[in-house]
C-alpha cells in the first residue's frame, strides 16, 4: 500500500520449504502455556485483568517486525505511535522472501521481537503453531470489536482463541479505464456488476484497436489468480475451500462459469499481451499505461495510479451479481514469548483506534481496519476510497494451513489448474482440483 512493493504482496514467491515454524510447536508452546514469563497479562491467557483496556503505557521499549511489503504503513504507524506516547516501539524490517524463515528461527530460539506480523493467509501456520499469544478477551473487550475486519480476525482464530488484529488491509477491487469507457460509447459511470458485464465492457473496449486492449490478468501467478479469481466465487456465494482448509471447491458449475470467461478473453485476444507469461512482476505496471480498459487490481495500487489516468473502482462481480473481494495485507499478534504483552496491547489497541485509523491509515489513503470509519474525512474527498473500505464487509481471506504450496508456489497443483482453465480447452480442471485438495490434505 503505497510503495512499489505493496501491489506485490500477494504474488511473491514464498519460502515454504525452508520454515521451521512447525518445527517449533512444542518449544514455543511451554513458552505461552503460563510459566510466568509473562508480566501478569497471561500470554496464553487472553488479556488479564490487571491491565486496562488499552493496555499499559510506561516507557517500555517494544521490539516489532514486519515484512518488507508493509514498511510504509508499519513505518507510519509507528511513527504516530511513539511520537504520542512513553512506550517505544523498535521496528525491524525484513525482506519479504526471507520473513517466514526469519520467524522459524526466532520461535526455535526463542527469540521472537514482542510485536510481529505476518501476511494474513500465513497466520494459521502461526497460530496452530501457537507463536502468538493468545488476546481473544483484549479484543473481545474493544467497543468496536464486531467492526474489526472480520475476515483477518477469523484467519487469526484457532481452537476458538483469537490472536491477531488487523494490521494492514489490502483488497483485490476492479479497476476501469473511464476514458476508454467513454470511447467505447459504455457509461462511466457503471461500471459491471456481473460477470456478464465484465465480459461486455471489455470486449467493447477492445474494439477500439490501436493498441488498446479489453483487460489483463497475471496467467502465470498464482498469487494474482486466488487475489482476483476467487472474489467472483465467493461474490455467488460460494466456497473455494471448505472451513479447515483442506478439501477444494475450485471445480464447481460457478468457478467453471469464471474460468470460461478468461479463457473466452485468451481465446478472442481480448486481454492484453503477455498475460500467458505475467508472473506477477509487471501486473500492476499495464493498467496505469491507460491502454486497458478493465481488470481486477490491488487496492494498494490506486494511489499509485498516474494523476491524470481517469480510472473508476468497484466492486469484482459474480456470474449472476453479488460482491466480494480478498482482504489480504498483514494480521498482527503479540508473541508467544513477549514478557511486555500489556505494553504491546497498549499498540495494538491504539492503532486501531478512531485516531490512528483515520490521521494514519485513512490520511495515507489506506484501507481502515474498521468497517464503521469507511467513511471518514479522508475518504470522503474520494468516493473511490469509501467504495474499497465499504468493501472489507463483503470480503473474505481463505484459511488453510498448507497454503503457500499449495497457491503461491509456481510449482503447485492451483497454477496448474490456472492456466489449464485459461489456456487449455477447461477439461483438465475437474482433475486439477482433485491435485489442490490432495496438497491441502497431505
Amino acid at each position: 500500500m503505497g510503495s512499489a512493493t505493496g501491489p506485490r504482496r500477494h504474488l511473491r514467491r514464498f519460502v515454504t520449504g525452508a520454515v521451521s515454524v512447525l518445527a517449533a510447536v512444542s518449544l514455543v508452546t511451554a513458552c505461552g502455556s503460563g510459566d510466568g514469563d509473562s508480566d501478569g497479562s497471561g500470554a496464553g491467557g487472553g488479556g488479564g485483568a490487571s491491565a486496562d483496556a488499552n493496555g499499559v503505557d510506561d516507557g517500555t521499549t517494544l521490539t516489532m517486525w514486519t515484512r518488507a511489503a508493509t514498511r510504509p504503513q508499519s513505518e507510519a504507524l509507528v511513527k504516530a505511535y511513539n511520537a504520542a506516547h512513553k512506550n517505544k516501539i523498535e521496528l525491524t524490517v525484513i525482506p519479504t522472501d526471507d520473513y517466514q524463515a526469519k520467524v522459524g528461527a526466532a520461535a526455535g530460539s526463542r527469540d521472537l521481537p514482542d510485536l510481529f506480523a505476518s501476511d494474513v493467509v500465513f497466520v494459521p501456520n502461526y497460530t496452530s503453531s501457537h507463536l502468538f499469544a493468545d488476546i481473544t478477551e483484549r479484543i473481545d473487550a474493544l467497543p468496536f470489536a464486531d467492526k474489526l475486519a472480520q475476515s483477518h480476525i477469523k484467519a487469526g482464530t484457532f481452537e476458538g482463541k483469537k490472536y491477531v488484529v488487523p494490521h494492514t488491509l489490502d483488497l483485490s477491487v476492479l479497476f476501469y479505464n473511464k476514458s476508454l469507457y467513454k470511447q467505447a460509447k459504455l457509461d462511466p459511470e457503471k461500471p459491471p456488476t456481473t460477470l456478464a458485464e465484465w465480459d461486455e465492457q471489455a470486449r467493447a473496449v477492445d474494439k477500439l484497436g490501436g493498441g488498446v486492449n479489453g483487460t489483463f490478468f497475471g496467467g502465470n501467478c498464482g498469487g494474482c489468480g486466488v487475489f482476483t479469481w476467487w472474489p467472483s466465487i465467493w461474490a455467488s456465494g460460494e466456497e473455494v475451500l471448505n472451513e479447515q482448509g483442506t478439501e477444494a471447491n475450485l471445480a464447481s458449475t460457478t468457478a467453471k462459469k469464471v474460468y470460461d470467461t478468461y479463457r473466452g478473453w485468451v481465446d478472442d485476444d481480448i486481454v492484453a499481451p503477455g498475460a500467458r507469461d505475467e508472473t506477477g512482476v509487471t501486473w500492476t505496471g499495464v493498467f496505469p499505461k491507460g491502454k486497458v480498459g478493465v481488470m481486477p487490481m490491488p487496492s494498494t495500487t490506486l494511489g499509485l495510479m498516474p494523476k491524470d489516468l481517469d480510472l473508476g473502482v468497484a466492486a469484482i462481480p459474480g456470474p449472476d451479481g453479488g460482491r466480494s473481494t480478498f482482504v489480504g495485507g498483514d494480521a498482527i499478534g503479540i508473541s508467544a514469548t513477549s514478557k511486555k504483552a500489556d505494553q504491546a496491547w497498549n499498540f495494538l489497541s491504539w492503532s486501531l483506534g478512531d485516531k490512528a485509523q483515520v490521521d494514519v491509515v485513512a490520511a495515507h489513503k489506506d484501507v481502515v481496519a474498521r468497517t464503521d470509519l469507511a467513511s471518514n474525512k479522508y475518504s470522503q474527498a474520494d468516493p473511490r476510497l469509501v467504495t474499497i473500505n465499504q468493501l472489507v464487509a463483503d470480503g473474505r481471506t481463505p484459511y488453510a494451513l498448507k497454503f503457500g504450496r499449495t497457491f503461491n508456489d509456481p510449482n503447485g497443483p492451483w497454477l496448474t489448474l490456472m492456466r489449464d482453465a485459461a489456456f487449455g480447452d477447461g477439461t483438465k480442471v475437474d482433475k486439477d482440483n482433485e491435485a489442490v485438495t490432495a496438497s491441502l490434505a497431505d
